[in-house]
C-alpha cells in the first residue's frame, strides 16, 4: 500500500490541516505482505480519531495498514483535533467540513469512489460518534459506519458532566449549552430519523467493552436501535476498557464486516 501524509488548506476552517490516506497498491512480492488493488476508483473508509488523538493516531497505535492491504481499500484518516465532529460553540465548522469540503478534496486528490455502496466510515470513542452522526444524517452517501467505544449518547453523557470532570471543557467548547437532543447531534434520534427516510439504510456495527466508562451510552444506543428496523451488528467484550489494545482487535472485526464488493 501507499501511505501518503497529506497537507493542505481548508476553505471552510481557513486554515492549514492535515490527513493521513493509505492507497491501495496491487503488490505480490512483499515479503509478509500481500497488497490488493486496481480498481479505477477505491472504495474508502474514512476513519475518525478520538477526542485526545489527531489524523497519525490510527497508524501509530494499530496495524490498520497491514489489515487494509489485502482489501484494495483506502483509508482516509482526517485530523479534527477536539471538535466532537460538529460545528463548534467555541471554535470551527467542523461538521460541515467533515461532511462537504473533506470529501470533496480527498477526492480531487487521490481516486476515491463517490458510489455509496463504496463510501464507509468508522472511529473510536469522539470519532465512533463523529462516524455514526456522519452516516445517520447522510444515509444516502455511506453503505456501512462502525463505532468503537463511542460517545453515543450525547445529550445523556452532557448532563452527567460537571466542571470538575476532565470531559467538561472540551464538551462545552464543541456544544455549549444549546439543546442537543432532537437535533442532527442526537444519535438516539438520528437513528429514527435515518429508520423513516425512504431508500437503502446504512449498516451499523458497534463495538464496546463491558469495563468502558461509556459503556452505559453504548447500551443506551443499542437500545435506541433495536426500536427501529437498522441493521446494527453489536458487539461486547467482558473485562474490554477504553484503549488501544481492544481497538486493534475491532478494527480489523470492522474491515472483515464490511459490505466490500
Amino acid at each position: 500500500m501507499a501511505l501518503v501524509q497529506c497537507d493542505y488548506f481548508s476553505e471552510t476552517l481557513g486554515m492549514n490541516t492535515s490527513m493521513t490516506v493509505i492507497l491501495p497498491q496491487k503488490t505480490v512480492s512483499q515479503i509478509g505482505m500481500e497488497g490488493a488493488g486496481g480498481a479505477d476508483k477505491h472504495p474508502v473508509l474514512y476513519l475518525l480519531h478520538g477526542l485526545s488523538d489527531d489524523h497519525t493516531i490510527w497508524l501509530r497505535r494499530t496495524s490498520i495498514e497491514r489489515y487494509a492491504a489485502p482489501l484494495g481499500l483506502a483509508v482516509v484518516m482526517p485530523n479534527l483535533h477536539k471538535s466532537f465532529y460538529t460545528e463548534m460553540e467555541q471554535g470551527d465548522r467542523y461538521w460541515t467540513y467533515l461532511t462537504e469540503e473533506l470529501p470533496a478534496v480527498a477526492r480531487s486528490f487521490f481516486p476515491l469512489s463517490a458510489e455509496r455502496e463504496k463510501n464507509f466510515a468508522a472511529g473510536l470513542s469522539m470519532g465512533g460518534y463523529g462516524a455514526f452522526k456522519w452516516v445517520l444524517n447522510y444515509p444516502d452517501r455511506f453503505a456501512a459506519a462502525a463505532s468503537l467505544s463511542g460517545a453515543l449518547d450525547m445529550h445523556g453523557h452532557r448532563e452527567k458532566l460537571n466542571p470538575g470532570d476532565g470531559l467538561y471543557a472540551p464538551v462545552m467548547k464543541a456544544f455549549g449549552e444549546r439543546p442537543i437532543k432532537g437535533t442532527n447531534d442526537d444519535l438516539l434520534w438520528m437513528a429514527e430519523q435515518a429508520d423513516k427516510q425512504t431508500g437503502p439504510k446504512p449498516l451499523l456495527y458497534q463495538a464496546c467493552g463491558t469495563e468502558d466508562f461509556l459503556y452505559q451510552d453504548n447500551l443506551t444506543f443499542r437500545d435506541a436501535c433495536l426500536q427501529t428496523n437498522l441493521q446494527l451488528t453489536y458487539s461486547e467484550e467482558p473485562g474490554a476498557t477504553h484503549d488501544w489494545s481492544y481497538w486493534d482487535r475491532k478494527i480489523k472485526d470492522v474491515l472483515d464486516w464490511l459490505p466490500l464488493k
